[in-house]
């Protein structure tokens, strides 16, 4: 098994591994590359997550759009077929109809009014066949025979009126409309008027004569209509008679059979059921244009789509034109899917943003933590280097003490107020958080065990200077022994006396500092050197790396020190954060 280490910097690393720990290192390092994108693009990634989703969504709801268009054409598609199936279909119901009548008139020699109310009560046209205007019978006469065909068709229906319009402005042919049916005061308009004598009527029935089937005129007025301009056609079907004993011909025409229909109704009875979506539909003849135009209908605003499609009507092509309208809006679905997408593209941005600050923070907190290692790792250095340093101190002061030492207890005295004086410079630097301290400070700690009440007048002058941590231990020893010296044997041992300590800068990284007594005992020539002597002159001077001047003059002790003052970088383990920053 494989040993596994996570570095200061919290990115796993194996040592000695094995096929697993080399699997969850490799887990461990993607996730951490992850994370560190996270940190380094805060903003970028989830703006691109949220753009990707954005995207597929807009790709799903135009896919659904486009099925959706496709869907309603094929469904406006199979609409517009079915209107012109049933427009054909009626057109051939009719067609067949008339074809019947044909036959039926062509062997009679005469329509009475009897015979063509039989027919058409047969064809139940009232119940069956809704949208045309009826079916009606032409007979065919020549111009000077009007009167004659008046006078026997007045003998049935009295109130039958004048051929119109009047016999002078017809051609060679007249075809008054005799009956029609059903019998109302608005199909009564029809009877007498010549159909000959309108050319898109006559070139109908013309057709209709040359080809012997059911034939539909173009775009007319019909006769009922009187000034109306609701336009319609009608479908003519000849009758022919055979005519005995003739040299010339074997039959003749005698009138046609027809129908006429409302273009609007005829459509109207085609349209069955609803649309799916608003439409508009019209019917034209032959061509697309308002000239041709037989009926429009819409159920709401014209759209972009547009189909067309031929309906042939008893031989006559007509064109069926449906215009699908432009639906305004996404669909239900495509909705869902755009609401969804958004919710879902925010709320992964929302969780990658989260996810974002909380990498930062975990990297921030995992700086912090290395620094505090750092920082923990150096104090150590710094402490155990300071102990070490401060156990050779002490035990070299209880070596030199034990040898100057005259008894036990002088030993123990001269050991404690010694150990006393680097007790109290330690005070100073602890307050201090082991920066700088001001000089003053440290002749104040160390005389202020030894000098009390007004017993000697001591002078201390000289600028604001700060010593660094082990300069001023050392220079406290110093203080204390001279301070120690002079109780026992200079001017602080007598009232009266006093001790000047006077520091200056001679430069910007040393300072002097002048101890002298004066109104103490004299000062034996001959005297005996002590332990305090080897301490300043040996010690200090060694740890201060200059050298220390001591003169036992008659009138009193004076003792010269150069103290380093040294910049805060030479010393201190790290820099000090500035106000409002973090480590």
């Amino acid at each position: 098994m494989g040993e596994k280490i996570i570095s200061a910097s919290g990115r796993p690393t194996i040592d000695h591994a094995g096929p697993e720990a080399v699997a969850e290192a490799g887990a461990l390092a993607r996730a951490w590359q992850a994370r560190s994108l996270l940190v380094r693009y805060p903003r970028a990634i989830p703006a691109a997550i949220f753009l990707a989703i954005a995207a597929i969504t807009a790709l799903s709801v135009y896919a659904i759009e486009t099925n959706a268009k496709q869907s309603s054409r094929a469904e406006v598609r199979d609409y517009a077929q079915s209107i012109a199936s049933a427009l054909e279909r009626r057109g051939n119901n009719f067609s067949s109809y008339l074809r019947a009548g044909a036959a039926l008139f062509a062997s009679i020699d005469e329509v009475s009014p009897q015979t063509f109310s039989q027919f058409v009560a047969e064809l139940r046209l009232d119940q069956n066949y809704r949208g045309a205007e009826g079916i009606g019978w032409i007979e065919v006469i020549e111009p000077g025979s009007s009167t004659a065909y008046l006078a026997r068709v007045r003998a049935s229906q009295p109130d039958f009126p004048d051929i119109r319009p009047p016999a002078s402005q017809a051609g060679e042919v007249i075809a008054p409309v005799t009956y029609f049916s059903p019998d109302t005061s608005r199909n009564r308009r029809a009877l007498g008027f010549d159909m000959y004598s309108e050319p898109v009527r006559a070139a109908a029935m013309e057709e209709a004569r040359r080809t012997v089937m059911p034939t539909a005129s173009g775009r007319i007025v019909l006769a009922q209509e009187g000034a109306g301009e609701a336009p319609g056609f009608a479908i003519f079907m000849p009758v022919y008679r055979s005519v005995p004993q003739s040299p010339t011909q074997d039959r003749a025409l005698a009138g046609y059979i027809f129908s006429s229909f409302n273009a609007g109704q005829f459509l109207d009875e085609a349209i069955e059921r609803s649309p799916p979506t608003e439409l508009g539909v019209r019917l034209y003849d032959t061509e697309t244009d308002n000239r041709h135009l037989l009926v429009s209908r819409s159920t709401g605003a014209a759209g972009t789509d547009r189909f067309e499609l031929p309906v042939n009507i008893a031989n006559r092509d007509l064109v069926l034109v449906i215009d699908s309208a432009d639906v305004r809006g996404l669909a239900p679905l495509s909705m869902v899917t755009l609401m969804f997408g958004i919710s879902l593209a925010s709320l992964l941005m929302l969780i990658l943003r989260l996810l974002a600050r909380q990498a930062r923070e975990d990297e921030e907190r995992i700086a912090f933590f290395e620094e505090q290692n750092s920082i923990r790792n150096s104090l150590s250095q710094e402490l155990n280097h300071r102990v070490k340093n401060t156990l050779a101190n002490v035990l070299s002061i209880m070596s030199l003490t034990r040898r100057r030492a005259s008894g036990l207890d002088d030993f123990a005295d001269s050991l404690e107020g010694r150990v006393r004086a680097l007790s109290a410079t330690h005070d100073l630097l602890t307050g201090t958080d082991w920066g700088t301290t001001p000089i003053r400070s440290v002749i104040e700690a160390e005389l202020s065990h030894i000098v009390s009440g007004d017993a000697a007048e001591l002078v201390l002058e000289g600028p604001a200077v700060e010593l660094a941590p082990n300069d001023a231990l050392s220079f406290g020893l110093a203080i204390h022994e001279l301070a120690t010296n002079a109780a026992k044997f200079g001017a602080l041992s007598v009232a009266g006396g006093m001790v000047s300590i006077r520091w200056s800068l001679e430069s910007d990284c040393l300072a002097k500092v002048e101890w002298s007594e004066s109104g103490g005992p004299l000062v034996q020539a001959a005297r005996q050197r002590g332990f305090g002597t080897d301490l300043i002159e040996k010690i200090v001077a060694h740890e201060l790396k200059h050298k220390v001047e001591l003169d036992f003059r008659p009138e009193g002790v004076r003792c010269v020190i150069c103290v380093p003052v040294r910049r805060r970088s030479e010393f201190q383990m790290r820099k000090v954060p500035a106000k409002g920053q973090g480590l």
